[in-house]
């Protein structure tokens, strides 16, 4: 069997994704949160107050794999989201980051942006904008 760049370009590909979400998640251990649980929080941040539905919050996860339901409800049960029927379309449902989830992302914040720096900090800032311009182009 031939194993070409093509294949150890995945394979690199692959373990940088477990080595990132691997620190990342280590990270967020501390504060009882998983990466997607995580994601589903900063995702509902970026809407600034205004509900979105589960359709949304899945479409916009980094890994669509993930059971948003699931992950909602364990946010529910620890008071970082609200979940709402919507007023207008009963088969709607509504969903909300509290302020306590505002509080958390807050306390959480500046420790990803260490933990992402050290995870970079091999590479300079051209580097880091080449290496985006390639990740985005194997996407297109």
């Amino acid at each position: 069997m031939i194993h070409g760049i093509e294949k150890e370009t995945i394979v690199n590909l692959i373990k940088t994704y477990n080595k990132v979400t691997d620190t990342v998640a280590e990270t967020l251990k501390e504060f009882d949160l998983t990466l997607p649980q995580f994601n589903i929080l900063r995702i509902l941040r970026g809407q600034k107050g205004a509900p979105v539905t589960l359709a949304t919050i899945h479409q916009q996860m980094i890994s669509r794999m993930s059971n948003t339901t699931r992950l909602v409800d364990k946010l529910l049960t620890k008071q970082l989201v609200n979940r709402q029927i919507c007023p207008h379309n009963r088969r709607k449902v509504d969903i909300t980051i509290t302020a306590l989830g505002l509080d958390l992302l807050a306390k959480i914040d500046p420790i990803i942006y260490k933990t992402d720096q050290k995870l970079m900090s091999d590479l300079s800032h051209e580097e880091m904008i080449q290496l985006n311009e390639l990740l985005n182009k194997i996407r297109q």
